[in-house]
């Protein structure tokens, strides 16, 4: 069984270019514009894995992340979340700590613009931990 991805980002070109690369690499994608649609298709689809966006419109990724601390999604908090942005890491954990009080709980953060084989080597790092390798 291959392993499924949710690839969550608003610009349609990089989630184009990020799901032809992981597909070449035997991952099934699913795709979602908002986090608003992420967590429909988090619960429809129940991913291994989450590449999210943190800067999108409706639900950005720092909504996701603080969603899904909720206990209501408590069967969803195993899966691990990859962060993708053009901020940077340290900036993006500070504006959420603020934000919200909460530390920022990820895997990773891959930074754009995207390099595929960074991409690809944390991924496969994040699955080893979980034992999906």
């Amino acid at each position: 069984m291959s392993t499924k991805i949710l690839v969550v980002d608003d610009d349609p070109d990089i989630l184009e270019a990020i799901s032809l690369i992981l597909e070449a690499h035997g991952y099934k994608i699913v795709a979602a514009r908002d986090g608003i649609e992420a967590l429909n298709k988090l619960k429809e689809e129940k991913p291994d894995l989450m590449i999210l966006d943190l800067l999108m419109p409706r639900l950005d990724g720092f909504g996701v992340c603080k969603e899904l601390k909720d206990p209501r999604w408590a069967k969803y908090a195993h899966i691990p979340i990859i962060i993708l942005s053009s901020v940077r890491q340290d900036a993006s954990k500070r504006r959420y700590e603020l934000e919200t009080g909460v530390q920022l709980d990820v895997d990773d953060y891959v930074e754009k613009p995207i390099e595929h084989t960074v991409l690809l080597e944390r991924i496969e790092k994040v699955l080893k931990k979980i034992g999906k390798t």
